[in-house]
């Protein structure tokens, strides 16, 4: 076809930048369990020596009638990013500068504007468990002209769906859910019908990308907030003071249960009762008292005081009933404070000693790294940073779970703008292999700057006002009619498939095997810090590991 404009159907793990040059191969074909999301992208441009240096043209998919209902074509669109990494990063980076990174993905719902330098479109292959018929699907992309309708690109892309399911997935994931920023950014009355079906919006796009276990505020959670401020009251327990005896009321509490198990939430993570970095006050609590709703604890209250004691002493026994008359007691996770330090032992051992008066048999997780809070069985289930994880690896730590933030730039995976998208999905092979039980990360959907102190405009403001790197505190953008997902979030999406297929192989071939295929040809077997970087690494494993399924059906 002689045509003015240049294609390439890319794989999902390119990121494509309009001011440099395309250099990614080809990935024209590939495979999918019968229901996994699968992504790939076509690049387009005006090729650089034609006479015409712009134009509008539509893009059109035309495949088998019972595969087309499934395919999703998204514009990926270029954000700003003013702190892409930190100055000592390692090499394994895409870029350092300041500038526009591509991430977000919008629906395509009308003409794309090509130019001469390169964008791309995200094609979404998302069957929704839904009976589509095994076999090979050819999906062909179309670029037409507007008004004439001339052809000007064509590009095909071959998709064999197989007859067999991914397994359920095991791991608990976590990504702390902001409800505030969701009220914050619409500008919405907290717990108005407006805030809850927004809420509930979040919620489900949550679900659908691996997320199964939901931060849930029973008090204001005291997370990233400023000494001495606080963030708006989210708490879903009312709280009646009178003299020194308190009385709880749980609608809101089972209203939100409700709404997250119909959304499919699987697990209730229960928000911190302690300030974060160290245990050392109380969360922002609301209680109403003789008639007038105020702020009972907060900051001004010391965590080891007789009064705070007190009222967990009320609440918890409170709480613990309300989770076994709903049937939640192997649904419910708690928390102490996140990320203490050696210097919060003290703090925080007395912390742990007040919740398990009441949570016995409830598991108590926390952030940390220090394997003396594990050691010193301060934490039973403690969740150390994936660059702190050699210690309790070594130890056998049962039920271990890892986490990663805007710390973990060096080695390990994480999901920053300038990263690559390799260094994303390697997670889910990291995960599979070394029996990891539960990730965490802080956030889905924190929409303000760091410590809460104002809203950020996350369309412009990608690091938290310049603290964090861009891609750390959000994964998910405020559409005008929900939640816009990005490259990073539909990427880790597929980290968490490979993940399932990798135990429906071991199912056939046993985990020996899978292991021995996983580190084959390797100069050293994958760890955290250790593991190939390159797309096609992980495109071509991920292909072995389904003709594997295949072939042992």
């Amino acid at each position: 076809m002689n045509s003015i404009v240049e294609s390439r159907l890319l794989s999902s793990l390119e990121k494509v930048f309009p001011d440099e040059e395309l250099s990614a191969f080809r990935w024209e074909k590939g495979s999918a369990l019968a229901d996994e999301v699968y992504s790939f992208q076509i690049a387009l441009r005006i090729r650089p020596d034609a006479a015409q240096e712009h134009l509008s043209a539509a893009l059109f998919v035309q495949t088998q009638p019972d595969l087309a209902p499934f395919v999703l074509l998204r514009q990926v669109v270029p954000v700003p990013s003013d702190f892409p990494i930190r100055e000592d990063h390692d090499e394994n980076v895409l870029r350092t500068g300041p500038g526009l990174y591509p991430d977000l993905l919008l629906p395509l719902s009308g003409p794309l504007t090509l130019s001469r330098q390169w964008q791309s479109v995200w094609v979404t292959v998302n069957p929704q468990r839904q009976a589509v018929q095994p076999g090979q699907y050819a999906i062909q992309l179309k670029l037409a002209a507007e008004g004439s309708g001339e052809t000007l690109a064509s590009e095909t892309f071959d998709l064999l769906i197989m007859g067999e399911k991914l397994p359920e997935q095991s791991l608990i994931h976590t990504m702390w859910f902001h409800t505030d920023c969701i009220a914050t950014w619409y500008g919405i009355e907290v717990f108005s019908e407006a805030y809850w079906k927004r809420v509930e919006q979040y919620l489900r796009n949550a679900v659908k990308h691996g997320i199964n276990m939901i931060l849930t505020p029973v008090f204001t959670p005291p997370l990233d907030t400023e000494v001495g401020g606080e963030r708006p009251t989210v708490q879903l327990v009312d709280v009646q003071k009178s003299g020194n005896d308190y009385r709880f009321g749980f609608d809101r509490l089972e209203r939100w249960v409700n709404l997250c198990l119909d959304c499919g939430v699987k697990y209730f993570e229960f928000s911190h009762l302690f300030t974060q970095w160290g245990a050392e006050h109380a969360p922002k609590i609301m209680a109403t008292e003789n008639g007038r709703e105020k702020r009972i604890f907060g900051w001004e209250t010391d965590a080891a005081g007789p009064e705070y004691e007190h009222f967990l002493d009320a609440f918890l026994p409170a709480l613990v009933s309300f989770l076994r008359s709903h049937g939640l007691e192997k649904r419910s996770w708690f928390h102490v404070s996140d990320e203490p330090h050696a210097e919060h032992l003290a703090a925080y051992e007395n912390a742990s000693r007040i919740l398990k008066k009441h949570l016995s048999g409830f598991p108590i997780v926390d952030a940390l790294s220090d394997y003396s809070f594990y050691e010193n069985g301060l934490v039973e289930r403690p969740i150390p940073a994936s660059n702190w994880l050699e210690p309790f690896l070594e130890h056998q730590v049962p039920d271990l779970w890892t986490y990663y933030c805007c710390s973990q730039y060096k080695k390990v995976s994480n999901r920053f703008f300038c990263f690559p998208s390799a260094r994303n999905r390697i997670l889910g092979t990291q995960l599979y292999k070394y029996h990891i039980a539960g990730f965490l990360q802080w956030g889905y959907n924190f929409w303000y700057s760091q410590y809460s102190i104002r809203p950020i405009d996350p369309f412009r403001v990608t690091d938290a006002g310049g603290a964090f790197p861009s891609g750390d505190a959000f994964i998910v953008y405020p559409g005008e009619d929900g939640p816009l997902e990005s490259i990073r979030s539909e990427v880790f999406h597929e980290a968490l498939q490979d993940m399932r297929a990798l135990t429906l192989l071991e199912e056939k071939i046993g985990r020996d095997a899978v292991i021995r295929l996983l580190d084959d040809g390797l100069e050293h077997p994958i760890t955290f810090q250790e593991y190939p970087q390159d797309d096609r690494w992980l495109l071509e494993k991920r292909e072995q590991v389904n003709q594997l399924i295949r072939k042992n059906e």
